[in-house]
């Protein structure tokens, strides 16, 4: 075989195979890092069936290493009263893990100081649908609290700022 012709065989072959080597080690090390979520038990999400927002933050929250149970309705306010999420802290998908109430776009990293620290309140809560919030675009430098609410934070406090 021509030496052009053995490069155009093997070049592609070797960059496929290199390509899912990196990409394997790649979610490995993502795996890892969060592999301690499932020990949490399942996350409960409640979201509308047609919300494309929601049904990114759950597919992030399943990167992250949470096991996901969804419940798709038309009657989210139920369960944002079932739980006492203050109205002010609404948003579109209320989520429950291991006793804490996750009210909209909450970032992992909030939910995961909360499953570590344990406080004393009953849920955090992104309010609305702050643009760059995981499902929301997703933009790590965007600024936004999280209010923690009912329990010691009564009817909300920062409990985290994501973006600083």
């Amino acid at each position: 075989m021509k030496p052009i012709k053995t490069l155009f065989a093997v070049v592609p072959a070797a960059a496929l195979s290199l390509g899912i080597t990196t990409l394997a080690a790649v979610n490995g090390v993502h795996a890892e890092s969060h592999a301690d979520m499932a020990e949490h038990g399942t996350m409960h999400v409640t979201k509308s069936p047609t919300c494309g927002c929601c049904g990114a933050w759950v597919e992030l929250a399943r990167e992250e290493g949470y096991e996901v149970e969804v419940t798709n309705t038309g009657a989210i306010t139920l369960a944002k009263q079932e739980h006492d999420v203050p109205g002010t802290l609404w948003a579109c998908h209320t989520a429950v893990i291991d006793g804490y109430v996750v009210e909209g776009h909450v970032p992992f990293e909030a939910i995961a100081k909360l499953l570590k620290e344990r406080p004393a309140i009953d849920g955090i809560a992104v309010a609305g649908m702050p643009a760059g919030s995981p499902g929301m675009g997703n933009d790590p430098a965007a600024r936004y609290d999280v209010i923690a609410f009912g329990g010691e934070a009564g009817e909300g406090e920062v409990f985290f700022r994501a973006g600083s």
